[in-house]
């Protein structure tokens, strides 16, 4: 037994699919994007360029311990 196939009663919109996007479902990528751009082109404000030398031995003593 086969199925009905349902025609549109509306024509299609002119340009296509009318899909209209939450303002977010772009700001946020391209905000995204531009931070890592940014962090790209100057790498001194990235937080952990500048972590304090005790805190790097630290973490590679901890390291360490847990490795044998």
């Amino acid at each position: 037994m086969s199925a009905r196939t349902h025609t549109r009663h509306h024509p299609a919109a002119p340009g296509g699919v009318d899909t209209r996007l939450p303002w977010w479902a772009l700001t946020l990528p391209a905000l995204a994007f531009a931070t890592l751009f940014v962090l790209l082109l100057n790498p001194s404000h990235a937080q952990a360029a500048t972590a304090d030398p005790a805190l790097t031995q630290l973490l590679q003593r901890v390291q360490e311990l847990l490795a044998r």
